[in-house]
């Protein structure tokens, strides 16, 4: 009995063991497919089967969710590192054990599964960005370079190992040129990082060749895909012919370092030290540049190469597409312009030792290195007003579409954002008027006059805005009324062709005359307004009637009731005139008849003439 019970119990503890390790592997094969974002199967089980791995996508994936967003390497590397480690043991691929290693190769036979290129794409991406990681280190350790090229050339095996196993018919058609395409990319890292400038271009010009009939074939986001690993191996493709002997390549390389914000890589730091070299060689034939009638004579490097690199840069900004693009080449002239200012700083610090003043004694004017500070200082403050234009642009579009509900954590834009971008450039046009050498310029001065007149009449278009939102009726109409104002005395003030470059006007007023009509009829058709309420009794306290306020757009809610006060009732006493007064001016001059005989004798006094009186006797 005991035994029985025994072997029951053992039994059954075996079972639970055995039902819980199956679940851990069932886990496990669970876990690793959800880190591939895609199921295994590509089995090639029957006959004509084939299997497939989407390399360029897994790559991107990887990279982009591992490190390579912010440029970090070594995580990515590790990562690769992992993810080698839990398909091997997935596939129970295991190299030896942890005391003797034990080489194995994949061979065609295995492509049974997927999972065993994937290996070799991790082994190539591992190489790959190991070797990226020693690049940014070798700047201070030169060393290290040797290492980098041993990594690259170890990426360069694996990726020509994957490219012959995929030649297999195992293998479907799209995972071979993309196997193809991967190979000659890092076959073209490693020519170009030993400068060998015609063997990397080839390997280029194949790999951009395979992607760009990838990308013909398909119409979803593989062909996005596609073009976006274009547009990144083509600066490398222009180097290359530039190092060969191609001269124009320079044009379109620095075109293309504007467009898309420099290059990626190993290509980053040979390209600007290259525009850097250029720059400087165009810079030391320039000797002065000409501004506002008078001629300043430009002796700083950093200037000249500053203001060489201004007017590819403008039309760089002029040319392009998206926001973000903008943004960027704006924050690039800004960080440049601020260098040079600085050079120009250090020169006039140098300068003030020697002399008391900056004012020239002959002239009359301010000094030439004082007057190209002015200058920079003009550019600056000029971008500037330029790139809060441009995202005032950008936020008034934004505000024009029909609003959405507000996702991952951004709200939709306001008025109040484009208040505080006027608000910045009416604070750099202010700088503006105080730069030295230029308070005695009258055009440069009225110029600033109207830029100012315009921007505070779209700053206070959207103060109106904002009150409006919050149903201020009789602020906002103030308001608009202002702008109206100011509007008025642009279009009295400018000359032609003094607005090309500012916002119009014209559009600005046709769109206040609109939203006034609209917010009057808006705040009639709300009776559930709040504000209404509150407001109407303080413009009604002195209890007018409406007939002697009909001139006066006023909120009065008494007026929709049954006891509306239209007119005053009973109505208030009127003077009015009355009857003529008439004066007898001839009786002046009338003689009247003597009426002394009609007069009474005065009686005597006494007891008689007291009786006589009683009785009526007369004398």
């Amino acid at each position: 009995m005991h035994r029985a019970g025994l072997s029951r119990l053992v039994g059954g503890r075996s079972a639970e063991c055995g039902k819980m390790a199956a679940e851990r592997q069932a886990g496990a094969g669970t876990e690793e497919n959800k880190e591939n974002k895609r199921p295994p199967a590509g089995k090639a089980g029957a006959l004509g089967d084939t299997v497939g791995l989407e390399i360029l996508q897994i790559i991107k994936e990887s990279q982009q969710q591992h490190g390579m967003r912010h440029g970090d390497f070594q995580r990515y590397r590790g990562y690769c590192s992992r993810r080698l480690r839990r398909l091997r043991k997935t596939l129970n691929f295991k190299m030896g054990n942890r005391h003797k290693f034990t080489g194995k190769k994949i061979t065609v036979e295995m492509l049974s599964d997927n999972r065993y290129l994937l290996i070799i794409l991790m082994d190539a991406e591992r190489a790959w960005s190991y070797a990226m990681q020693l690049k940014m280190e070798a700047n201070t350790e030169p060393r290290k370079r040797f290492h980098l090229l041993s990594r690259l050339r170890k990426a360069v095996k694996h990726g020509e190992e994957l490219e012959r196993l995929c030649d297999s018919d195992r293998v479907d058609a799209k995972t071979k040129l993309e196997a193809q395409a991967y190979s000659a990319y890092l076959n073209g890292m490693v020519q170009f990082e030993q400068q060998q400038w015609e063997e990397a271009m080839k390997a280029f010009n194949k790999c951009k060749t395979i992607y760009e009939k990838l990308a013909s074939a398909f119409t979803d986001e593989q062909a996005v895909l596609y073009n976006q690993r274009v547009d990144e191996i083509s600066p490398n493709i222009r180097y290359c012919a530039y190092n060969i002997g191609d001269k124009t390549a320079m044009d379109e390389l620095m075109q293309m370092r504007l467009r898309t914000g420099g290059a990626e890589g190993m290509l980053a730091e040979k390209l600007e030290a290259l525009i850097s070299q250029t720059r400087a060689k165009q810079a030391a034939t320039m000797s002065e540049v000409e501004w506002r009638g008078r001629t300043i004579p430009v002796k700083i490097d950093k200037v000249r190469i500053f203001l060489l690199g201004l007017s590819d840069t403008e039309a760089a900004i002029a040319q392009a597409e998206d926001e973000e693009t903008k943004e960027r080449l704006f924050e690039s002239v800004l960080s440049e312009c601020r260098d040079a200012i600085q050079g120009v700083r250090e020169e006039l610090r140098a300068e003030q030792r020697h002399r008391d003043g900056v004012i020239d004694g002959e002239t009359g004017k301010v000094s030439t290195l004082q007057f190209l500070h002015s200058y920079l200082s003009y550019i600056k403050l000029s971008t500037a007003i330029h790139r809060n234009e441009s995202m005032a642009s950008a936020l008034q579009k934004a505000l024009l579409r029909q609003p959405q509900a507000e996702e991952d954590g951004k709200r939709n834009p306001r008025p109040q954002d484009l208040i505080r971008l006027y608000d910045i450039i009416l604070q750099n046009l202010a700088e503006l008027t105080q730069l030295p050498g230029l308070e005695e310029d009258q055009s440069f001065q009225k110029e600033i006059v109207l830029k100012t007149l315009v921007y505070k009449a779209y700053r206070c278009f959207f103060i109106a805005q904002s009150y409006v939102l919050v149903k201020k009726w009789s602020e906002a109409l103030v308001l608009y009324d202002r702008v109206l104002k100011y509007a008025k005395e642009v279009r009295s003030g400018s000359s032609k062709g003094s607005l090309k470059d500012l916002p119009d006007v014209q559009e600005l007023i046709k769109q206040v005359n609109a939203e006034k009509y609209s917010m009057q009829a808006a705040a009639i058709l709300d009776p559930s307004n709040a504000h209404t309420q509150e407001i109407s009794p303080s413009q009604t306290k002195d209890n007018k009637p409406l007939s002697d306020r009909l001139d006066n757009f006023s909120f009065d809610s008494s007026l929709v009731t049954k006891h509306a006060r239209l007119v005053q009732f009973p109505p208030d006493f009127h003077p009015v005139p009355c009857k003529p007064l008439f004066f007898d001016l001839a009786l002046n001059h009338v003689t009247l008849p003597s009426l002394e005989d009609k007069l009474e004798q005065k009686t005597k006094s006494g007891l008689t003439g007291y009786i006589k009186g009683i009785f009526g006797f007369r004398s």
